[in-house]
C-alpha cells in the first residue's frame, strides 16, 4: 500500500505531502481544484511518460517521492533479480523531471530504467480513470479477470512457459526450414566448389615447397656454375683452401715440440680442414643434383597454376585456408544431405510441445468455464441495484482456431440493460455510465482475489446520484477490506463513506496559483459534505444532512 505522496514543483503544486491510511480515502474538491494534477504527479512515479511542461513554471525540476509498505506482497524476489536494496516497510520511489525534458527515477535511491519502475509499481497501484473503461472491450482484460477469480495464476505461468518453449521450438523449426530452402538453391555450386578442391588432393606446406623448387630449376645454370666456382675455390688440383688448410695444419703440428700453443692451432685448423672437405663434398653433390628439367618444371607450374587459381577463386593465399574452406564445405554438404532427417525430429518435437500446451490450455479453458457462470451471476446480483434492474451479463468462450500466450479460448462480455434487448457485446451496447458501474463492479468482484496493494478510482462515479451514488460507495467501501482504496469524487453519498477525507483547493497570492490538499477533522468533513449538497452557501439543512449521511456510513 501506499503510505505517503510527496509533490514539489509539479504543474500548480509547490509542495504537497499526503499520509495515506489503510482502509477508504476519498479525495474532494471543486472542479478544478487540482485533483487530476495529483493523480498526474502519482502517474510519474508508476512510470508515466515525462512531459517537461510539468515542471512548474520558473523552477528547474520537480520531484514527486513515493513511499509503499510491501509487507504483505512477495516481491522481494523483484528486488534480488534486479540488485536493488530490499526494504519491505519501506519502499522509496521517486521520479526527478528536469525543465529540459530529461527524466530519472530511483528506487529505494537506485537509479533504474522507466522498464524496471513499471515492472514493481504495476505490482503496487491500479489507477482507475475514465479512459480505463476502454478495457472492458479488451479480450485481454476479460480473460484476466477470469483467471484472477478462477485463482489460475500458477497455471497460467506453467502454461505460459511451455508455450514460449513451443513458440522457440517453431522459430527454430522454420529458420531450418529456410536455410535448408536457401542451401537446396546453391547445394549443386556447393557440390562443385568441394568436388574441386576435394580433386585437388591439397596438402599442407606443398606451394611453398614447390614455390622453392621451380626457383631452383629456373635458375639452374647459374646455380651449377655458382656451385663449380665455390668447389674450385675450395679443392682443385691446382690447390685451393682446403688443401692450404692442410698444408698449415701440418706445420703447426710440427711447433708441438717447441710451442705450446701450436697444439691448440694444429686442433683448430684440422677441425676447420675437416668442415670444409665435407663442406667441399656436399657442394659437389647438390653441382650434380642441379640440372634443368623441362617437365619436371612444367609439372610443378601447373601445380602452382591450379593452387593460384583455386586461391583467387576462394580469396585466399594458402593452400591451408584452402583446405579449411574444403571442410566448411564438406560439413555444409553433409548438413544438407541429413536435413530432411533434423527437420523431422524437430517436427516430432514441435508436435510434442503442441501437445502439451493444448493439455495445460484445456485446463485453463476448464476452470475458465467454470468460475464465468459464477461470476456473470455475481455481476448482475451487483450491479442490478446500481439503476439497472433489467441487466443481464453472460461471459462467453469460444475456442480460438490457434492458440496463442493466453489460452485456447476467444472470450467476449456480453451485455444489456433492457428488457427485450438481444445480449451483445459489452462495448456494443453499454452506455458510458453503465461501462464505469460495471468496471466497478468488476473490479469489486475481483478485489479479493487480486495481490494488487492499492487501487485508485478516478471519478468512476461521474454521471450518478442518489441512492446509485450510495450504493457505488457501499461497493468501494468493501473492496477496502481487501485492499487500499482511494477515490477522487463528487459525490457526498460517496466521500460520507470514507475513513480517510482529503480536501483539494486552490489558493491565489502575489506568486500565483497553488494546489494544496488537507485532511479534514470530522467537523471539517460535516462541512466539506454540506458544501458539496448544497453548493456554496452552507445551510444548516445541508449540514444536518451531512451529519446524517456520516451517521449512516459510520
Amino acid at each position: 500500500m501506499i503510505k505517503s505522496l510527496s509533490i514539489t514543483n509539479y504543474a500548480l503544486i509547490d509542495s504537497l505531502n499526503i499520509e495515506f491510511n489503510k482502509g477508504f480515502t476519498v479525495l474532494t474538491g471543486e472542479t478544478g481544484a487540482g485533483k487530476s494534477i495529483i493523480l498526474g504527479a502519482l502517474a510519474l512515479i508508476l512510470g508515466a511518460r515525462a512531459d517537461a511542461k510539468s515542471v512548474k513554471e520558473g523552477e528547474s525540476k520537480c520531484i514527486i517521492e513515493g513511499e509503499f509498505d510491501l509487507s504483505y506482497y512477495d516481491l522481494e524476489d523483484y528486488f534480488k533479480e534486479n540488485d536493488l536494496d530490499y526494504d519491505n516497510a519501506h519502499c522509496i520511489i521517486r521520479r526527478e523531471l528536469f525543465s529540459t525534458g530529461k527524466s530519472r527515477a530511483f528506487i529505494n535511491d537506485s537509479p533504474v530504467q522507466l522498464q524496471h519502475l513499471r515492472g514493481l509499481t504495476g505490482n503496487l497501484i491500479d489507477i482507475h480513470s475514465q479512459h480505463h473503461n476502454l478495457l472492458l472491450g479488451d479480450s485481454s482484460f476479460q480473460l484476466r479477470v477470469i483467471d484472477a477469480l478462477a485463482g489460475n495464476n500458477k497455471a497460467l505461468v506453467q502454461y505460459r512457459s511451455e508455450y514460449k518453449r513451443y513458440k522457440k521450438i517453431e522459430a527454430d523449426l522454420k529458420q531450418m526450414k529456410e536455410a535448408l530452402d536457401k542451401s537446396l538453391e546453391e547445394a549443386d555450386y556447393l557440390r562443385f566448389q568441394f568436388e574441386q578442391l576435394e580433386e585437388a588432393k591439397l596438402n599442407p606446406g606443398e606451394q611453398e615447397q614447390m614455390e622453392d623448387e621451380i626457383k631452383t630449376l629456373s635458375n639452374a645454370e647459374e646455380i651449377k656454375q655458382a656451385l663449380y666456382a665455390i668447389h674450385s675455390l675450395l679443392e682443385s688440383a691446382d690447390g685451393g683452401v682446403i688443401s692450404l688448410l692442410k698444408e698449415a695444419s701440418g706445420k703447426a703440428s710440427s711447433l708441438k715440440r717447441i710451442f705450446s700453443r701450436a697444439g691448440d692451432i694444429a686442433d683448430r685448423l684440422e677441425s676447420d680442414y675437416i668442415d670444409l672437405k665435407d663442406l667441399a663434398n656436399e657442394i659437389e653433390y647438390a653441382q650434380e643434383d642441379v640440372e634443368f628439367d623441362p617437365e619436371k618444371m612444367t609439372m610443378i607450374n601447373e601445380r602452382l597454376d591450379l593452387l593460384y587459381n583455386l586461391q583467387q577463386k576462394h580469396r585466399v593465399s594458402s593452400v591451408e585456408e584452402l583446405i579449411t574452406i574444403r571442410e566448411t564445405l564438406r560439413e555444409k554438404i553433409n548438413g544438407i544431405d541429413n536435413s530432411d532427417e533434423k527437420i523431422a525430429e524437430q517436427e516430432k518435437l514441435l508436435h510434442d510441445q503442441e501437445g502439451r500446451v493444448i493439455t495445460l490450455g484445456k485446463e485453463l479453458s476448464l476452470k475458465r468455464a467454470e468460475t464465468s457462470a459464477s461470476f456473470a451471476a455475481n455481476l448482475i446480483k451487483t450491479i442490478q441495484p446500481l439503476g439497472m434492474p433489467n441487466a443481464r451479463f453472460k461471459v462467453e468462450l469460444t475456442q480460438k482456431s490457434k492458440f496463442d500466450e493466453n489460452g485456447l479460448d476467444n472470450i467476449s462480455y456480453l451485455f444489456s440493460a433492457n428488457k427485450k434487448q438481444s445480449l451483445m457485446p459489452v462495448v456494443d451496447v453499454a452506455s458510458g455510465g453503465e461501462i464505469s458501474r460495471l468496471m466497478l463492479v468488476i473490479k469489486s468482484l475481483i478485489a479479493n482475489n487480486a495481490s494488487l496493494p492499492t487501487i485508485i478510482f478516478d471519478e468512476v462515479d461521474t454521471g450518478v446520484s442518489g441512492e446509485i451514488a450510495d450504493k457505488m460507495g457501499d461497493i468501494m467501501k468493501r473492496m477496502s477490506a481487501f485492499m487500499q482504496v482511494v477515490t477522487i469524487s463528487h459525490l457526498p453519498q460517496v466521500a460520507a463513506k470514507g475513513d480517510n477525507h482529503f480536501k483539494v483547493y486552490k489558493t491565489d497570492n502575489e506568486n500565483g496559483t497553488s494546489t494544496n490538499i488537507v485532511s479534514l477533522s470530522l467537523q471539517e468533513r460535516i462541512d466539506e459534505l454540506a458544501r458539496m449538497l448544497s453548493g456554496a452557501v452552507l445551510t444548516e439543512q445541508a449540514k444536518e444532512n451531512a451529519r446524517v449521511l456520516m451517521g449512516q456510513n459510520k
